[in-house]
């Protein structure tokens, strides 16, 4: 669905002091955040706030206003969420339904959603390559379905077999800004966690 410009919506607001029109272009923003189950880009951020106000200060107050709160400003991909901190984790599983949030992966499907990770985007031969057997469509489904991986260009070969990658949920998933977040090889290997 797209968004429209709400005409009600006072984004200037002239008639407050500088520090007030700041502090409710925060709240806005936090609002937003607060309010979506996804990242929110900038683009749509600027929609709750003056013209040329920056939406980057204003996160970076948000930021600082929130510091010793249970949640934090979290950028993933191009966007900005909310998200709880990670010290509130098992507070949360003890008391709170989250069962359709928990991340439930097997080994196995953790190692192959890591195979897209490093390696996207790659095609399902390519994972058969790394991991020596097929990989089931059922598997794949489960972790679109999850939202943690896409589809990717197609590869420019005979069948043009569809490539897979991951997502903005992935990223917000496992607490990444983007995939440069990711270990590098040889971070993998002094862990001992490469393979062999």
């Amino acid at each position: 669905m797209a968004r429209r410009e709400n005409p009600t919506l006072d984004r200037e607001l002239a008639d407050l002091a500088p520090e007030l029109r700041w502090r409710e272009w925060m709240r806005r923003i936090e609002a937003v955040l607060f309010a979506s189950s996804s990242p929110v880009a900038r683009a749509d951020l600027a929609r709750v706030v003056g013209q040329g106000v920056s939406i980057d200060l204003l996160i970076e107050d948000l930021k600082v206003d929130l510091d010793g709160r249970p949640y934090e400003v979290a950028q993933v991909g191009n966007g900005w969420m909310l998200r709880t901190r990670p010290a509130y984790a098992a507070s949360i599983r003890a008391a709170a339904d989250v069962g359709g949030l928990a991340l439930t992966l097997s080994e196995f499907d953790l190692a192959v959603l890591a195979a897209i990770a490093f390696h996207q985007p790659i095609s399902r031969d390519g994972l058969k390559d790394i991991f020596g057997k097929e990989i089931s469509r059922d598997l794949i489904g489960r972790l679109a379905d999850r939202h943690l991986i896409g589809t990717g260009p197609r590869e420019p070969r005979r069948g043009a077999p569809y490539t897979f990658v991951t997502t903005d949920t992935f990223l917000a998933a496992f607490g990444m800004q983007s995939l440069r977040d990711l270990p590098d090889p040889e971070q993998l290997d002094d862990a001992g966690l490469a393979a062999p």
